[in-house]
């Protein structure tokens, strides 16, 4: 196998840097299919980088090679080192594959937990007698609006309705994908992680939009998602629940009131650039994991045709 299967194990680190510094100057909602197609894209092909590295090293198990007629390795490296690496590798896939799972049912488990809270309430919007200030969106088939009494009461009527579409936009964008897409390739390459921070602040900024556009003033959505905060505190959700309260209210506050918080954004130049060496880690990623695949191909035909020869 040639050394390119090592290219998507390490692009990662470089590619995550540069998405976060371009989706800073994106309009949200190209800033969250950026963020999200980044971290599954490099996410797969890490993942698969690994799993052909097992491969050469578990030619070495008489069964496993017996099931491919190979009678030779895979690889004519030392086989201390080829056995060391793939060992290396299936660890990391195992502890991926667990983490991905633990991952799975604890949002399984905490969508659970908030059905149960809302019962068999009909309607989009479900009203919990509670005396914290909280509302978030609930996906699921019917999706809802939960919204507690004590939230209710914290706000005007005009804010309310600010806070509903706030909620409503993310229902109808399906942003709790977003969310778990992120997460899931998180699991899978821990240089993914921090874009986990700039996709949530990407989608709350649509979902703000699409308030201000809905109520027709964003001086109001503003203020509702303001005080909402200031009401409720630092949202305590799980992932799979979007809250309006999430991510930095205030930097999203000054990002509807068009005030600048001295965040630089990277020149048009600049940004061409970004975007065009973030395709290239994304294609050649790709490329060099089917690159390997391929000549491992080769090397499997080759064992097996030394098989059938003998």
């Amino acid at each position: 196998m040639n050394d390119l299967v090592w290219v998507p194990l390490l692009v990662p680190f470089l590619a995550v840097p540069a998405a976060r510094r371009l989706a800073q100057a994106l309009p949200p909602t190209r800033a969250a299919w950026l963020l999200t197609g980044i971290a599954v894209g490099l996410a797969a092909c890490s993942t698969a980088a690994l799993a052909l590295l097992v491969v050469p090293g578990a030619s070495y198990v008489p069964a496993l090679a017996a099931l491919d007629a190979l009678i030779e390795p895979l690889t004519a490296g030392p086989p201390a080192v080829t056995v060391a690496l793939a060992s290396a590798a299936a660890g990391l896939l195992a502890w991926s594959a667990a983490a991905v799972a633990g991952c799975l049912r604890r949002h399984r488990a905490d969508l659970t937990r908030a059905r149960a809270l809302v019962g068999e309430a009909h309607g989009e919007l479900a009203v919990l007698h509670d005396s914290r200030p909280d509302a978030y969106a609930l996906p699921g088939r019917p999706g809802r609006i939960v919204v507690t009494t004590a939230m209710l009461r914290a706000l005007e009527p005009a804010e309310r309705e600010a806070l509903f579409a706030h909620e409503r936009a993310h229902l109808r964008g399906r942003h709790h994908l977003f969310l778990a897409a992120a997460e899931l390739a998180a699991r899978c390459h821990p240089a993914l992680r921090p874009l986990r921070e700039p996709l949530g602040y990407a989608l709350e900024r649509i979902a703000d939009e699409a308030a201000a556009a809905a109520v027709g003033s964003r001086a109001l959505a503003a203020r509702a998602i303001g005080r909402a905060a200031l009401a409720g505190g630092p949202s305590g959700l799980s992932r799979p629940l979007l809250a309006a309260t999430a991510g930095p209210v205030p930097r999203r506050v000054a990002a509807l009131l068009r005030r600048d918080l001295g965040r630089a954004a990277p020149a048009p130049r600049v940004r061409r650039f970004i975007a065009a060496g973030l395709l290239v880690c994304l294609v050649g990623s790709g490329a060099c994991a089917l690159s390997a695949a391929d000549d491992l191909h080769a090397h499997i035909e080759v064992a097996q045709g030394e098989a059938s020869h003998l």
